[in-house]
């Protein structure tokens, strides 16, 4: 093979390395394009994805009459080894472009009509034999094909953070069983409040985990309302009559996802990129809740001596090139990271969506990049906290018993018996003598031992069976 081959576009004429399978159109983007180092390759479900709208539409035009059936199922082996993962590596143009992603499109065209001419036993390039936008892209748009794209490719993103969080769930779920006798103070306004188990804290972490499971589900099933035959716009100029619904068809059963649907207006569906800001906003929501978990996780680990000290986080590394000892909550300071990234894409994004103009949004491509970029991080950061983190969590029992018995907040308990003035003034008492508030009442003979004990059991004091 030749060191180059000349290809051509509107533009003219330009030279491609002859072992590459893109061409022109991808070789102008390279150069248009050198922005974020990141390609196409680094996000291998969209690659996939791209793959699996190519191989549909050519399903669909092979049953419509408008391509050759050899010319299809070329095609459709070129797809299929690259949802197997080969040929990734020529995906290679920037996840930031203009166009609207037709730099992506074109890559994906190009590196499928190759490969097929290999298949088909022609040269690379010999695009009168099988022509990367004749055929390969026949019936379509990017504005129909890249947005398909991305969903599915989001859809898959989605079903690996989904995971990531029930591994999270379930850890948080193991330690609220494994800390259900543990009796310590809860707080608000960092002030301590009443007695709680850390059970009880730990199982809030696990139900809230739960919460945003659902709410990503539901963000999740919006993705599978799909453009795919609206082509430029979405009147469907240049696709054959029957083409739309074969090839949703198709992607259904490609993709396994019997969901997937056209939308009922497809001009309306080519512009709108409403969906992309929802699952924005839910997985902002996520990301803020499990980095509020996280600061609860380095509040209650913190110390160990001169903090709260009720939990010890497994050491992961050294802390401190000066301090010898220093041990630092890393695994939760890295999930608290991508938080403030998702947070920040969550901006970029709202600001692309409104940033469309008529019947298009041109910024799909970095709504895509954010979008991919933080569900991938999300997914990482959830399995590392669950794994290096959660799992190993231990229960300080004997300081958070002290903590306990020397707090005020147990005067809560009392107030229903003492009455909310005598119960306030023993409070206060206790705070500025530091002597312990069941000690003050037991002096002055408020209560008998009998009732003080029957109104601090842990059941009493933590929402357990009802008094006696």
């Amino acid at each position: 093979m030749s060191s180059t081959r000349s290809e051509h576009d509107m533009l003219g004429e330009i030279s491609v390395p002859g072992n590459v399978y893109y061409g022109a159109h991808t070789a102008r983007a390279l150069v248009n394009f050198p922005i974020t180092g990141e390609t196409l390759a680094d996000r291998p479900h969209l690659v996939a994805a791209l793959a699996t709208v190519k191989e549909a539409a050519a399903r669909a035009n092979a049953e419509v009459g408008a391509l050759f059936p050899e010319r299809a199922k070329a095609i459709g082996q070129a797809c299929a080894e690259i949802r197997d993962g080969q040929l990734h590596d020529q995906f290679v143009v920037d996840l930031i472009q203009g166009g609207a992603g037709t730099s992506t499109n074109m890559n994906a065209n190009e590196v499928i009509a190759n490969r097929a001419l290999e298949l088909l036993g022609h040269a690379r390039g010999e695009y009168t034999e099988l022509h990367p936008l004749d055929h390969v892209n026949l019936g379509q748009s990017t504005n129909d094909v890249y947005p398909t794209a991305v969903k599915l490719a989001l859809d898959r993103h989605l079903a690996e953070l989904l995971a990531a969080l029930a591994g999270l769930r379930e850890a948080f779920a193991d330690k609220a069983i494994e800390f259900a006798d543990v009796l310590k103070m809860g707080r608000t306004q960092l002030q301590d409040a009443v007695p709680m188990t850390l059970g009880q804290e730990f199982g809030a972490f696990a139900a809230t985990l739960g919460e945003d499971e659902q709410r990503l589900a539901e963000a999740r099933s919006l993705l599978h309302e799909l453009n795919l035959g609206g082509t430029a716009i979405g009147t469907g100029l240049n696709a054959r009559p029957g083409y739309r619904e074969r090839a949703v068809a198709h992607l259904r059963e490609l993709t396994g996802i019997a969901t997937l649907v056209s939308a009922p207006d497809l001009i309306e569906a080519t512009q709108d990129v409403g969906v992309f800001v929802q699952l924005s906003g839910v997985l902002k929501r996520v990301a803020v809740k499990v980095s509020k978990i996280c600061n609860d996780l380095r509040l209650l680990s913190s110390g160990p001596q001169a903090g709260f000290g009720e939990i010890e986080l497994p050491a992961r590394q050294a802390g401190s090139s000066i301090m010898p000892g220093k041990v630092n909550p890393v695994v939760p300071e890295a999930v608290n990271q991508i938080a403030f990234e998702i947070i920040g894409h969550d901006v970029t994004i709202t600001l692309a969506a409104e940033g469309g103009q008529l019947q298009l949004n041109a910024f799909e491509p970095i709504i895509a990049r954010a979008l991919t970029a933080g569900l991938d991080h999300l997914t990482a950061g959830a399995r590392v906290l669950a794994e290096h983190c959660v799992r190993g969590i231990t229960a300080r029992r004997e300081h958070l018993a002290d903590l306990v018995a020397a707090s005020t907040g147990l005067v809560t308990a009392l107030s229903p018996a003492l009455g909310y003035e005598t119960a306030c003034g023993l409070a206060l008492e206790a705070h500025r003598t530091g002597r312990p508030a069941l000690e003050l009442v037991r002096e002055r003979r408020l209560l008998t031992d009998d009732q003080v004990g029957a109104l601090i059991t842990p059941q009493a004091l933590t929402g357990g069976p009802s008094r006696p």
